[in-house]
């Protein structure tokens, strides 16, 4: 008897165009600013971004009073303010499409930890990390990319 098998989809996309200088420029300013450690990094946050964002421009093609879209857009708006990438003040899908990948680079803990002046470099910061220096809430965590509630922001 075989166990399920389990298909897992992948974390990132790889851009169409893989020598766009003007991409690579800007992916390179964006790994050196947050202290990433390659680009595929920024892939995966391409990735879930692009993700939240075509949800939301389904959803803005629905009706205004269609119970799907105040449910779902509801749902997601939440999520977003709840780990801090949108202000309560824009609580509204329309500025769900205006979110850039700085928005949640910025939430990552190793952003995070260098902001609150515990580190003294971005790249302190993923070190303190790693070493298991760094706890969020009750609970040690090790993982740079580790996303940043609001609600659990001291550490």
């Amino acid at each position: 008897m075989t166990g399920a098998y389990r298909t897992y989809s992948k974390t990132y996309k790889v851009p169409k165009r893989p020598y766009e200088s003007a991409r690579l420029d800007q992916e390179l300013k964006l790994v050196g600013e947050y202290g990433l450690k390659n680009k595929k990094e920024v892939w995966r946050v391409g990735l879930t971004l692009s993700k939240i964002r075509r949800a939301a421009r389904e959803l803005l093609t629905l009706d205004e009073k269609d119970p799907r879209r105040l449910f779902e857009g509801n749902a997601l708006i939440r999520r977003l303010v709840r780990i801090g990438v949108l202000d309560e003040s824009r609580m509204k899908l329309d500025f769900v499409l205006s979110l850039k990948i700085e928005d949640f680079l910025e939430r990552r803990l190793q952003t995070q930890v260098f902001k609150s002046g515990l580190a003294k470099s971005i790249h302190h910061a993923r070190v303190l990390i790693r070493q298991r220096h760094i706890r969020v809430g009750k609970q040690i965590v090790n993982v740079p990319s580790f996303i940043v509630r609001l609600v659990s922001f001291n550490f």
